[in-house]
């Protein structure tokens, strides 16, 4: 039971406490790059999910037998076994969208998410409470991506998942999709996080 609550927390701290992106400001490269539509942020958190889900998962199994010494190049050979599948799979089945995303899935190899997580926790832990913080990590990171790629997609576009969704006499904030845009936008997101987290900790004390 005890082991049931700590990997339900461990996932939960992922989503929201513990949010890469909104909370820890790792992974800011891909959270800037490639945010500018709802597609590619879905697409690079679905692989970044995967290889930070696999990688946890094969260091928490093997924890037993990876030297101190050599834990870091396990933990990059590891990852990058991973990134390769998934950008092998993104070329094959999403051509499109894999060119749009670029250097950046490749990039998934020396993210910190991904590392980090294999380094404070799966290193660590069993394999179950490996597995709850990854996904909680990934379903996080793309929560993260989606709203900025939502919020840049709509003033920048016009438009959410290649569909029109404004009224046609709206002038489209060309910025949004532009490097300023992606700045400003994931300011005032981390902004309204931390106002939110400060109010809870307050309800909660009182």
């Amino acid at each position: 039971m005890a082991d049931s609550d700590s990997s339900s927390a461990q996932f939960k701290a992922g989503l929201w406490s513990d949010n890469p992106v909104l909370v820890q400001l790792l992974g800011m490269c891909p959270t800037l790059a490639v945010t500018n539509t709802l597609e590619n942020s879905l697409v690079m958190g679905a692989a970044a999910t995967f290889v930070v889900v696999c990688s946890n998962l094969i260091t928490s199994l093997l924890r037993s037998v990876i030297r101190p010494h050599v834990r870091i190049l396990i933990f990059t050979l590891t990852i990058a076994t991973f990134v390769t599948i998934a950008d092998f799979t993104l070329k094959a089945y999403m051509y499109d969208v894999s060119k749009k995303l670029g250097a950046f899935v490749p990039l998934i190899i020396v993210n910190c998410i991904i590392i980090c997580r294999a380094e404070v926790c799966a290193i660590k832990h069993h394999p179950i409470r490996a597995l709850a913080d990854a996904l909680g990590i990934g379903v996080g990171f793309t929560i993260a991506l989606s709203i900025l790629g939502v919020v840049r997609e709509i003033l920048g576009s016009g438009t959410l998942l290649g569909q029109r969704i404004m009224w046609e006499s709206f002038h489209d904030w060309v910025v949004m999709v532009l490097p300023p845009g992606a700045f400003l936008t994931l300011g005032i997101v981390i902004g309204l996080v931390n106002h939110l987290r400060e109010r809870r900790a307050k309800e909660q004390s009182a």
